[in-house]
Formats: structure tokens, sequence, C-alpha cells
């Protein structure tokens, strides 16, 4: 910086001026800051974005796989059944055990259908046992299994023997009398050779609860009997009694009839009033062959089928995801749409009725 004298006697500042070129800017001397450089994009980001966004579409597409896999193998497997292996032998000679429990209703009857299709399909499987533990249930339900067992005997010659365990009563004594012979554990209570109907009234509920009036338009007076909404009179008990329970009543005597070979009609009749039986008292009655447990009762299957020391198994579904989707409780208590059409729509049963 130089200061230069003037006339008036002063001094004036001379302030030297330099011209930046291409050089000296780049330079650490420049007047100006060089220019930010932008940041290089890095290539693993890029990566990682990549393998997100296959993953995404990999996982969508395995979802979409498994959905389609429980679908196709639910519908595949409607008749399919596990074999559990309840005593290893000979594999040429299987007893296939077919559970009978719970209240005998069209699912269940539906299901043995099933199980004995796939014991009549196995031509090494020669003696079937049906497992029973029910109180029985309604009268259709019940005559379809015995009429599968029926089947089963006629088209493969092979034996069926009935194995009652704890309850085998009405319908599942209905279900056994198909079979060549009956076993019962010596705790088992059988019998109740019978049918009933009930129905509920709500007209006094409706009426002096509520006071809600039911209007019934009918082409003749016996259209609607039993109505839930007009007390059941002596003569619509007996239209009842003429036109259902007899018919099934009598159905139930011809077919224990026809399977105990043992017992006449008249004594049959003797036996059909309802009456429980246990297994001491059954066995006195001939409504059973012998009192014994599973052992026994394939030690009887065996014998009637002429074979020694077979595989014996029982069927059972196996569990998969659609198993756990359509899973419902099975309580008798269970208050869904089809118990309360049942309360209110007469039901044939063959069923032993003690607070089930």
């Amino acid at each position: 910086m130089d200061f230069e004298e003037t006339q008036e006697g002063g001094f004036e500042e001379h302030i030297p001026v330099t011209h930046s070129t291409g050089a000296a800017a780049a330079g650490t001397g420049a007047p100006y800051p060089a220019p930010a450089q932008r940041p290089k994009r890095s290539g693993w980001r890029m990566v990682l974005w990549i393998m997100l966004a296959l993953s995404v579409i990999a996982n969508f597409f395995l979802f979409v796989i498994l959905i389609a896999a429980a679908v196709f193998f639910a519908a595949g497997q409607k008749d399919f059944f596990a074999e559990n292996v309840v005593r290893k032998g000979s594999l040429g000679n299987k007893i296939a055990i077919v559970r009978l429990e719970g209240i005998i209703n069209s699912r269940l009857s539906e299901d043995m259908r099933e199980q004995i299709k796939t014991a009549a399909d196995d031509d090494r499987v020669k003696a079937v046992i049906i497992r029973t533990i029910s109180p029985g249930g309604t009268v259709s339900a019940s005559d379809r299994i015995h009429h599968e067992i029926t089947k089963f005997r006629a088209e493969t010659d092979k034996p069926v023997v009935a194995f009652m365990q704890g309850i085998a009563a009405s319908g599942g004594y209905y279900t056994s009398v198909a079979c060549d012979k009956i076993i019962a554990e010596p705790t088992t209570i059988t019998g109740s050779i019978g049918v009933m109907s009930s129905h509920i009234v709500v007209k006094r509920l409706l009426e002096e609860k509520l006071g809600i009036s039911s209007v019934v338009v009918k082409s003749g007076p016996k259209k609607d009997w039993p109505s839930i909404f007009e007390e059941t009179t002596d003569e619509q008990k007996q239209y009842l009694m003429d036109k259902l329970i007899s018919p099934t009543y009598e159905r139930f005597v011809g077919l224990v009839n026809d399977g105990r070979g043992a017992l006449t009609e008249s004594q049959v009749r003797e036996l059909a009033d309802g009456s429980i039986y246990g297994a001491v008292e059954a066995l006195d009655k001939r409504l059973i062959d012998q009192i014994g447990y599973i052992d026994d009762a394939i030690a009887l299957a065996e014998s009637l089928a002429g074979i020694e020391n077979a595989h014996v198994i029982e069927y059972e579904r196996p569990f998969s995801f659609t198993t756990l989707l359509s899973t419902r409780s099975e309580s008798i208590w269970n208050m869904d749409t089809d118990a309360i059409r049942e309360l209110a729509v007469p039901q044939l049963l063959y069923l032993w009725n003690a607070n089930w």
C-alpha cells in the first residue's frame, strides 16, 4: 500500500489492483472461494435400496404362494387322514380304528363316511374297529353311519368290530348293531333304544312378557304342527307320534333285531323302552357280545379276519393352517344360528338325553 503527497500537502492512498488469472484463482490466495464440490453418490446405498425392493417383492410372492398352497392342500385333503400307530405289526395285515366320538350330526357322519372309505380303499386293511364314544344324535346322521358300515361289510367282506368306551347309547348303539360283533369296556353305558323329539314354545313369553303376538297364514290346519307360537295339543302330539316317532322307532327296533341275531323281535321290543344298561347287564341281555378293552377288541378283529400280529392304526386328520382357521367350539351349549334353529324346529333324535 503506497501514500503519495498531494499539492495541498496531504497524502492520498493508492491501493494496487491485481487481476486474477485462472492459475491464481486456483491458489490459496484467491480473493473468491472456490465453489463447493457436490458429494459423490455412495454405491452401497443404491445396493441397499435394490436389496430392499427385491425383499419386498419376494415376500409378497411367498405370501401368495403360501395362501394358494393352503387352499389347494385343504381342497385336496378333504378325505385325507394320517395314520396314528396304535400297535406295530405286519404292515400287510392292518386293522384300522375309526373313531366315532361326540354328538352324532351331519358333520360327524360325513367324517365317518370318509374314514370308512379310506379303509375300504386300502387293500392292506383286513378289519375295522369302530371306536364309539357317543350318547347318540340325530336320526338321519345315525342312520347314514349305519348305512356306511353295512355297505363296507357288504362290498369288502371284511369284519367290523364295534368297541364301546364310556358311553355308546341310542344313536351310538344304533351304529354299533351294523357291526359283526360288539365289545364294551366294563364301565360303558349303552342301550337307550328309542327315539325322541322336542321343541320349545314361546307363546306366553312373547304375549305376556313382551306384548308380541304372532300371525301365521297357512294352507291347512296341520301345516305348522307343532308351532313354537302355540301350545301343543294332545291331537298334535298324537299326530307327531304317528308321523315321526313311531316310524323311526320301528326302524331302530328292526335294525337291532337284524344286527343282534341272538335276540328275537319281542325281546328287542322289551328292551327298547329307552332304558340304559351297564356293560354287565347289556352282556346278560345279549345287547353286546363281550366285555373288554382295546386289546381285546384288536384280538377279536384279528380272529374274525383270520390274521395275526396285525399293524393297528387309528385315523386322524392332520393339523393344518386351514384347520386352525376353521376351528370352532364343538360345545353343545354354543348358541349359533344352527342351535337356535334346532330349538325352534322339532328334531328327531336317537339320543340319550341326560343333561346333554
